[in-house]
């Protein structure tokens, strides 16, 4: 294998902001910031703004819109008689 060709793939904490989420997973992203992780090491945090913590679809909030309607109320409009 060659030398100095690949990424650096070490410990990551990513962190949700909008829900104090984190979890460590490896990555080959980095980060000045650091933070103390359950296991007593510190880590670089990578801050995200939504998660499958937080996102609608992944939660079960997610909303539908009413698009029920809205195609045959054109066609009734601009469609052929």
């Amino acid at each position: 294998m060659k030398e100095n060709i690949h990424p650096n793939y070490k410990p990551v904490v990513f962190q949700d902001l909008s829900s104090d989420f984190a979890f460590l997973t490896r990555s080959t992203m980095s980060s000045k910031e650091t933070v103390k992780w359950e296991d007593g090491n510190e880590y670089p945090v990578i801050k995200l703004d939504i998660t499958s913590h937080s996102h609608p679809f992944y939660t079960g909030k997610q909303k539908t819109l009413d698009v029920g309607g809205r195609v045959d109320k054109f066609r009734q409009r601009y469609g052929k008689k």
